[in-house]
């Protein structure tokens, strides 16, 4: 009877040892392993918009707008590219205000499904630098961050849903090259264009060397740096 007692004391312990592991790291699910804790992260916004590097219609005064954005995860997005643009990076884009975007961020997080809102200063004068810093979580891994580029029709740079854990574990360091994109509201076709509402309204696009010449050229970067 005792040898019984302590075979069944064995294997309970080892049952729940299994129910901590699945609780901890995930089970196989097909969505991955569950990333345990939370990791923060500086974005450095490092402009290099210029003359030199963009010579076509530089305008006289570039500079970007104050950076907005969250983390979350992946059941909701603030922007993607081929998708219409909300109201509020339509604001972004057009205006540079952060309003309403930071209104959707909060109906975000009251659904649970952003982790926190990131807003930071712009860069007065381009080339610049701006820089904040922000958590991630196991369950809101992605980043979404945009700025308007100034003045322009409707045009921004960013990123959507950037993950920052990769390959099992948090990275260390992420730089991304920024491009122009289209909020698909102004149908301006440089800097300093009137605006142009464009009506109905399309969907967001990179803009190429077919509408504005050096496009191709990274108008700056951010920089993701685990603390």
């Amino acid at each position: 009877m005792a040898k019984k007692i302590i075979i069944a004391s064995i294997a309970l312990i080892i049952a729940l040892a299994l129910v901590v592991a699945v609780v901890l790291y995930g089970g196989d699910n097909g969505t991955g392993p569950v990333v345990v804790g939370a990791a923060e992260y500086e974005v450095t916004f490092e402009s290099t918009w210029s003359a030199a590097t963009h010579p076509y219609n530089f305008p006289t005064n570039p500079h970007f707008s104050g950076l907005i954005g969250a983390t979350h995860d992946s059941s909701v997005s603030f922007w993607a590219e081929g998708e219409f643009a909300s109201a509020g990076i339509k604001n972004v884009a057009e205006k540079g205000s952060k309003n309403p975007l930071d209104n959707e961020i909060d109906a975000a997080l009251d659904a649970h499904t952003a982790f926190n809102k990131l807003s930071g200063g712009g860069i007065g004068v381009s080339p610049g630098s701006v820089s904040l810093t922000f958590q991630v979580s196991n369950e809101y891994p992605l980043v979404t961050l945009v700025s308007m580029i100034a003045p322009s029709p409707d045009w921004f740079v960013g990123v959507s849903g950037l993950s920052l854990y990769e390959n099992g574990e948090w990275v260390s360091e992420k730089v991304v090259d920024l491009y122009l994109y289209d909020a698909g509201t102004d149908s301006g076709t440089d800097f300093t264009s009137r605006d142009v509402v464009t009506t109905p309204p399309v969907v967001i696009a990179r803009i190429d060397e077919s509408v504005l010449p050096g496009s191709s050229v990274p108008y700056g970067t951010f920089t993701f740096t685990r603390q």
